[in-house]
């Protein structure tokens, strides 16, 4: 599997966690991890665009993957550099063309997002013209993929407060990435795409959040056909995933899943006897302290 992830988090980074002291529901004293945000402010060539709370461990990634979900930047467009500036806490991403985007920032949307995502008032343009490729997703290649996810070494499992996304081929996670609002998660290998020209026709994209419109609308935009979930769907996800033809599963869970679009892509090939059942240790609402202490709930 190794062979295949080519980026995967690093829950021993000094700098993504903290060591806090408290007490315990019994009143004794504790110490445990809790996960460190810090500000990011993003620039367009010279134009202030927004300033997100992250792990910042990939700002480059994050950055041009904001922007290309925002559709500041098209899937060719041409990026001269891209500079952060750690203590400043700033990234600059430089295009040979002019950019005003002066208008569109004045149409800002909170999302369903946990730590205030951002969406502006034109995210669905040109949403209706996307055509998606008509990949397979066999049902052996779910379950193998899942449980290979679930037991990555990750930050969540190390001090939760924080989401995953993963980009998969067939029952093999490519990159897996970690931070405090799953649109930041996605935004990251939406940037990885772009840098390493990655092409999205066979690709399955995973996340921990739940399938709202903006984990749909994102996905579509960077062209993958398959959106899978351990949670569950909002309404309006269901929706657009079905005018755009995404494939969309939620509520993953040991044998279990739910299939509420583009179901046509699912081929059932698994022999459910041969399917574990989820092992609680690998709940990922748990984190390391939480599994120590027995609360598995």
């Amino acid at each position: 599997m190794d062979d295949l992830l080519r980026v995967k988090p690093d829950p021993t980074d000094p700098r993504l966690t903290r060591r806090v002291a408290g007490i315990d529901h019994t009143g004794a004293a504790i110490e445990t991890s809790v996960t460190v945000e810090r500000p990011l402010t993003l620039f367009l060539n010279g134009q202030e665009i927004v300033t997100m709370m992250t792990i910042l461990d990939r700002p480059e990634d994050l950055a041009l993957g904001y922007l290309l979900n925002q559709g500041m930047l098209k899937p060719d467009a041409v990026v001269t550099d891209v500079t952060y500036d750690e203590d400043l806490g700033v990234v600059v991403v430089r295009t040979p063309e002019r950019t005003d985007f002066e208008e569109k920032l004045r149409k800002k949307t909170l999302t369903s997002g946990c730590a205030q995502g951002t969406a502006f008032g034109d995210l669905m343009e040109g949403f209706a013209q996307v055509r998606l490729a008509q990949a397979e997703l066999r049902t052996s290649w779910l379950y193998r993929l899942l449980h290979r996810i679930n037991t990555l070494p990750t930050l969540y499992l190390e001090a939760g407060a924080i989401h995953g996304c993963a980009l998969c081929v067939r029952d093999q996670p490519v990159v897996y990435m970690e931070d405090v609002g799953r649109h930041n998660a996605v935004d990251k290998i939406a940037g990885w795409m772009f840098r390493h020209r990655e092409t999205p026709d066979d690709k399955i994209f995973y996340t921990t959040g739940r399938l709202t419109s903006e984990m749909v609308i994102k996905t579509v935009r960077m062209g993958v056909p398959i959106l899978v979930s351990r949670s569950g769907f909002t309404a309006w996800g269901v929706e657009l995933a079905r005018e755009a033809g995404l494939t969309l599963i939620g509520r993953c869970k040991g044998k279990r899943f739910v299939a509420l679009a583009g179901q046509d892509r699912i081929v059932f090939d698994a022999d459910l006897d041969y399917v574990a059942e989820e092992s609680a240790k690998h709940w990922r609402k748990n984190s390391t302290e939480a599994m120590a202490a027995g609360d598995e709930g």
